[in-house]
């Protein structure tokens, strides 16, 4: 996804996600790529927000289902939901994580004036750093480094390692 540079100097550029309905930004920065959601390995061990692991060029990406993290899946939609026809996967900047999400919807350059910041304490572990006015509307801007816990960062980068075990314990094709 080509990055157009803005006319002001002071704007940053987001990636406008729908999460289970929800608007929600990342900065452009935190996306390396943006993909049409593939198949994904799902050890059984993977909890719930845990989509699976993406395969790239045989390095297991554990893929985190951005709606169910953040809880904005509950219902009948918490257990068995597959992702739609225009899920995206936002791969991370070092290729080393992914978040799953409904749909990327745009790239846009925001002032800074129309960036509220959120204090810290305000959201679970600070994931959302600043609200977006958009219109008559508030978007979420999440910061892609607290969006898990460190606790939930150590058992994602377990089961990563585990998944990668299993990948090298495969003959080669």
């Amino acid at each position: 996804m080509p990055l157009t540079r803005s006319t002001q100097p002071d704007a940053r550029a987001y990636l406008l996600l729908d999460v289970a309905g929800t608007a929600c930004a990342l900065p452009r920065d935190a996306a390396a790529e943006i993909l049409p959601l593939p198949d994904l390995f799902r050890p059984p061990s993977a909890g719930g927000w845990l989509a699976g692991f993406l395969n790239l060029g045989g390095a297991p990406v554990p893929v985190v289902d951005l709606a169910r993290l953040l809880g904005l899946r509950g219902g009948d939609d918490a257990g068995d939901h597959e992702p739609g026809p225009y899920a995206h996967i936002v791969l991370g900047p070092d290729g080393a994580s992914a978040l799953l999400v409904d749909r990327v919807t745009d790239l846009v350059a925001v002032p800074a004036d129309a960036i509220r910041p959120v204090a810290a304490g305000e959201s679970l572990n600070g994931c959302i750093a600043a609200e977006i006015v958009r219109g008559d509307a508030l978007v979420h801007a999440l910061d892609p480094a607290r969006i898990l816990t460190a606790g939930e960062r150590m058992r994602v980068e377990a089961l990563t390692r585990a998944a990668a075990a299993r990948l090298a314990a495969l003959p080669a094709p």
